[in-house]
């Protein structure tokens, strides 16, 4: 029996879904990623009550797809949601994919997708060698702050201090949505100008959700922050409002289409968040890097290139 390697992912939403699109890709399992995708696309549409719910509750359901029997079935679990009355959602926990049809993977090997909330964090804590996460959490927790822009996902590890963490970016997956400044027409005059260079001479506040401070500050750099304070938006209030109160903040944009319905104007695009897939180069084995090398690849548009 070779070895079986445990890849910490996330529990649900985009980022897992890009996880499971790049599994079914290297490691050849379209279907067991598209039930995966689509059982938590219907759980989610049932909490956020898109859909109505059936005659099962959420506890018949969970036993409907979890098989509990067969590691190489997927399992799900529950996770309290913060909705107002929907305190449990069914999310992803587990599945054992065996690598035996896989070109250049180890005899006998197979891997684990585990769901965590925070794989991250999981890999600095030495419980997985490999994982994926979304690059802002990164950013938020480990990257030194400096006076010059942190530009590209691809510079991270640069300024990663090996200290910190043993664990270092190894590439993205391609699922790119931008940090992008925002201003009303009152403070910019036009969208070509909402740029680093404008920061550089603004003095004024800046609305951001407070989760994001560490990462807006290296992205930025310290030296551009200069004369900005820091807004954060009200409990219960809509970021892009409270952008357009403030005059000028970073968003994570998906379309711009709700800023614009703010009267914000969409400026310079900051930096990618992407999911990426992290190694703990402490944890690394022979079984490990042929693993990391199976789910690596140039196969994808991303902001991320980093050789190994």
């Amino acid at each position: 029996m070779g070895e079986t390697i445990p890849i910490a992912v996330p529990r649900k939403g985009r980022p897992l879904e890009s996880v499971l699109d790049r599994i079914a890709g290297r490691l050849g399992v379209p279907d067991l990623a598209d039930d995966i995708t689509s059982t938590l696309r219907h759980e989610k549409a049932l909490t956020k009550g898109t859909i109505d719910p059936d005659e099962e509750d959420v506890y018949h359901r969970l036993a409907d797809y979890s098989t509990v029997d067969d590691s190489t079935a997927p399992e799900y679990t529950l996770l309290r949601d913060d909705r107002a009355g929907k305190p449990r959602r069914i999310v992803f926990d587990s599945v054992t994919i065996p690598l035996s049809d896989v070109e250049g993977a180890p005899a006998g090997a197979a891997v684990q997708l585990v769901g965590r909330e925070e794989p991250f964090r999981a890999l600095r804590t030495h419980e997985f060698a490999l994982g994926f996460d979304s690059a802002d959490l990164v950013l938020e927790e480990v990257v030194e702050l400096r006076p010059e822009p942190l530009d590209r996902i691809a510079d991270v590890n640069a300024r990663i201090n090996p200290a910190d963490t043993d664990v270092q970016v190894v590439t993205g997956l391609g699922d790119t949505v931008y940090h992008t400044l925002l201003a009303t027409p009152e403070v910019a005059p036009s969208a070509e100008s909402i740029d680093r260079d404008f920061l550089e001479t603004y003095e004024g506040p800046l609305c951001i959700e407070p989760r994001y401070e560490r990462l807006v500050q290296a992205v930025l750099g310290t030296r551009t922050l200069d004369g900005v304070d820091f807004h954060y938006p009200e409990d219960g209030r809509e970021e892009e409002a409270a952008i357009a109160d403030a005059g000028l903040g970073v968003y994570l944009t998906v379309t711009g289409s709700t800023a614009r319905d703010h009267g914000l104007l969409l400026g310079e695009q900051l930096f990618p968040s992407e999911t990426v897939l992290l190694e703990n180069t402490a944890e690394t084995t022979d079984t490990v890097d042929r693993v990391r090398t199976l789910l690596n690849g140039a196969d994808l548009e991303t902001e991320l290139a980093v050789g190994q």
